[in-house]
Order: C-alpha cells, then structure tokens, then sequence
C-alpha cells in the first residue's frame, strides 16, 4: 500500500498514474495508517523563504517552488533525517525522508507545474526502483497530439524531440514513433475539412459473450434474442436527429463499433445499414469501417450484407492465434474461425480488414506472441491495431480480482518490437496512436496498415480536430469548434434498457451542443 499525502490534490490523478505506471495493482491511502509501505508528499514552497516549509497564504503574486517527497520505514539503527523544507509529517515520526526534490514553477501555469512536479517524481521513482517508462514521465493517453499540434505550427522534427526529451524525459524510440506517426497523419487529414466536415460513429453494445478483459459498453446478445427491433428503434430515432442537425455538412468517416455490430442478425444489420443510406450521405464518405470483430459472429450472409451497402473496410479481431489463450479470455470461437471468417471476407472481395492483437494477455510468454504473429504474417491483413492490455475499472479481470489473482500479466519491450517488425515486414507503417491508463508495461496501442488502407477515423478520435456525432447506448458526442480551440462533449446511458427508455433525453443532451 502506498500513502498518498498531496497538499494540492489538482495533481494528485498524475501522481497516482505514475505510481501505478511503476507499481501496477497496488492500493492507496490518503492517510497516515498502518500497512503503508512508503508516502508520497508533496508541498508548496515559497520561494523567498528558501528552505522553510509552505505557509498557508494564497500562492498568488508570490513565487513558488514545487516539492515531492518520499518518505520510508526507518531501518533498525538508521536515523531519522529531513530537509529545512520538508519536515516529518505529524504521524510519520518512525518514517525517515528517504529522497526529496523541488523545482520552481509558475502556479497561475496548471500545465507548466503538472509538468514539473511529474518531472520531479519521475526522477525520484526511477532512482527508488532502478527502472525508466518507455514515454518518461507522460501520463496522457495522446501523446501523438504535441507532436502533431507543432508540425502544424511550423516546428522542425529535431524542435518537436528537443522538447519531448526535455518536457516528458521519454526515451528516443517513443518520442521517434510519435513524430513519425505525426507526420503522417498530418498528412492524412489535410484533405479534411475540420470547420464543416464531421464523421459519424454508431454503437451496437451487444456481443457473443463478454471478453475478460472488456470494459467497453456490450451486453450478451443472447440476452436480446427477438427484442434488439426495440434498441433499433431508439438507435434510428436518435440518427434521425443527427442527420437533420448536420445537413448540408460533408461527412467524412463512417464507423460501426460497439460491442460487435455483427453480433446482430444480418436483418438488423441490413435495416440499420438501410436507414442509414436514406439519412446520410454515404457515398462520399472517404470510409466506413464495421467492426466484425468477433469471428463467431460473422457469417457469408452478414459480410453479404456489408459489401451490398459498399463498406470499405472491416476488422475480424483474433486477439490472438493461442487457443488456451482465447478460452482464458472469454472469446467464444477458435483459432481455425478466424483464419475460415478471413478468407471467407477476401473471398467476397474485401480488400481492406484489419486484425486487433493484444500484448500482455493473461499467462502469454515471447514464444506465444511469436506465434500469433506468425500465424497473422501468412494471412496478411491490410491493417494490424497492436494493443497493449490495460485493465480498466470496469473489466472482469479487476472486478473479479480474488478469481483472477493467479494470472500472470507480462508485456514486454521484446513483444512490443517483435510486433512492429512484422507491421513493418508486412510494409505496413504506423499510423495512429494511442494510451490507456493501467497499461501492461506502460506501452501504448499502434495502428499500422499498408499504404492507402489506413482508417482516418482513428486519427480523428485520437487527435480531436473533427466533429464526431454518435449514436447509440454508451456512447459519447464531441463537438470541435476549431477557430476557438474548445471542445464539447455529451455521453448517451450505457444500458441498453435506459438508453430507449431515455432517447428523448438523449436526443436532449445533443440539442444543447448540436443546436
């Protein structure tokens, strides 16, 4: 356990994160109590009382520095020791200082000082465990974005890892990645048009079963068989309105995600696909991606269905191509599905699917990595999304933590390259990137795909520079207003039940940002 005695807790969440970065699964306290194997403190220190402690004045008009503290269990015959600037909490008499730093920063500046204390705290904890993060002290799930937004100011390369070595402390790799990635979608989005154009994503929360690792908004179809006509209803209610809020307004990307769409009927997905056509203007749309994900749910007559409507690209995700790894996991389909529901999608002529891979599954090692990627390499698909696990609140390997204690979690810096150099054997180059919190190794999640068959809707959910308009259960509505630099967002229910039962309020929610 790990005590956490934050005197401003405005960058308590980044302090909290680093810690999980370098101690996974641990829990906190926000007290003095027993059980706590170390504290992390943190103080204000007015700078022209060098080496006093913090009053409790209003920081404002004063100069301040910033100062972190580890404090430790004293040892039998070590004495307790403290800086002028860090006196022993009340409470903490048997806790000697084991490390402290500080650093000047402006607090009228929210982001400068975030940036310093994680700086200071990166540093500590790196000299306390003997290990570095792949991205340095960075704990945001967008990393791409700093390197984006100063291509598109006019920033050289060399500026852009000047500042990320300086700013992040992430190592040479990361930060190479992210300029490439950048500059690559730089180059990807020009063709858009971020004042008028918006994209389009619909939510199907429904799947076969519900993976182990799964925290997103799905439902078991089985528990809908004959009822999903109700969800439909609510669903086009809900397109009805966006389509008339944004007409006359090109749209760019189309996207299908969940949950699995295709765990619907193929009658359901016809009539979704249907309403659509009629509301939207769909044939200009640079791409329409359905997530196909689950091979157990695809048949010929739903991927039919699919390339009837003219979608331009689908995902049939394996996870992985280790069997005792998909029975672990809660995927309800086999290793020779995936391989019969690939071929049977090139075989009606789909010509841009991506494969989702994920590092760090429960109980994998190097050598059953190597083989899903071997497996991936003969089946060559035109994309390959490389996720690194991250176990969020909502997933049943946390929720069920007693049951699932004796997994073994391990994504290492070999899976993670081993994974790369297949993308790129394959001549796929990297395309979008992204973060988690709790992510196994603090690695991060990679789009690669071949030339031409990258999916611009990544991009735009990753970067924020587009209107996304969505529909359905769980899911969340961002308006970009770009001349202003400002944001908005409203979220739908996630349960299906509340969800039509409340479209109206939805539709509501949407008036306040789309009206």
């Amino acid at each position: 356990m790990i005590g956490l005695l934050i005197q401003d807790n405005a960058y308590e969440q980044d302090i909290r994160e680093l810690l999980m970065s370098f101690y996974p699964g641990e829990t906190y306290a926000h007290e003095i109590k027993d059980g706590v194997d170390f504290y992390v403190q943190t103080r204000l220190i007015q700078k022209e009382e060098d080496g006093c402690a913090a009053s409790e004045e209003d920081a404002a008009g004063q100069e301040w520095n910033v100062g972190i503290a580890l404090w430790e269990q004293i040892k039998e015959g070590e004495a307790a020791g403290c800086s002028p600037y860090f006196p022993v909490p009340e409470g903490l008499e048997d806790f000697h200082l084991a490390s402290s730093s500080r650093g000047y920063s402006d607090l009228s500046d929210h982001s400068e000082t975030k940036n310093v204390v994680k700086q200071l705290f990166y540093r500590m904890l790196t000299e306390r465990t003997g290990h570095e993060l792949p991205w340095g002290s960075l704990t945001g799930i967008r990393p791409t974005k700093i390197a984006l937004s100063r291509l598109e100011e006019g920033w050289k390369e060399e500026e852009i890892r000047s500042f990320m070595k300086k700013n992040y402390l992430a190592s040479d790799e990361k930060i190479d990645l992210s300029i490439e990635i950048a500059a690559r979608e730089k180059m990807l989005l020009e063709p858009l048009d971020y004042d008028r154009g918006y994209s389009l994503y619909v939510g199907i929360p429904f799947c076969p079963t519900t993976c182990l690792y799964c925290s997103f908004t799905s439902y078991p179809i089985s528990k809908w068989k004959g009822r999903t006509g109700l969800y439909l209803e609510a669903l086009f209610k809900e397109m009805e309105y966006v389509a008339d809020k944004m007409k006359g307004r090109p749209l760019d990307t189309i996207y299908f995600g969940g949950g699995t769409p295709t765990a619907l009927p193929a009658e359901d997905i016809d009539a979704i696909l249907t309403k659509l056509d009629q509301l939207f203007d769909t044939e200009n749309a640079l791409e329409f991606t359905v997530e196909a994900g689950r091979p157990d749910s695809i048949t010929e007559e739903k991927l039919r269905v699919l390339r009837d409507h003219g979608i331009t690209r689908i995902s049939i995700n394996p996870q992985t191509m280790n069997q005792k790894t998909l029975d672990l996991i809660g995927r309800r389909h086999t290793v020779e599905m995936v391989k019969e529901k690939f071929l049977m999608a090139r075989e009606l002529g789909f010509d841009n699917i991506n494969m989702d891979l994920i590092m760090g599954l429960p109980e994998e090692d190097l050598d059953d990595v190597r083989h899903t990627l071997e497996e991936i390499e003969a089946l060559r698909p035109d994309s390959l999304t490389v996720h690194s696990l991250a176990i969020k609140r909502a997933a049943r390997l946390n929720m069920f933590k007693e049951e699932y204690s004796g997994l073994k979690i391990n994504n290492t810096p070999e899976m993670i390259a081993m994974s790369e150099a297949c993308a790129r054997r394959l001549g796929m180059e990297p395309y979008y990137l992204y973060r988690q919190k709790n992510m196994a190794g603090n690695f991060e999640n990679v789009g690669y795909s071949l030339p031409g068959k990258a999916c611009i809707y990544n991009i735009l959910i990753m970067e924020e520079l587009q209107t996304i308009a969505a529909c359905g259960a769980g899911t969340t509505t961002k308006v970009v207003f770009p001349a202003e630099n400002r944001r908005e967002r409203c979220e739908n229910v996630k349960e299906v039940e509340q969800y039509i039962s409340r479209i109206d309020e939805m539709i509501g929610r949407k008036e306040r940002i789309l009206g």
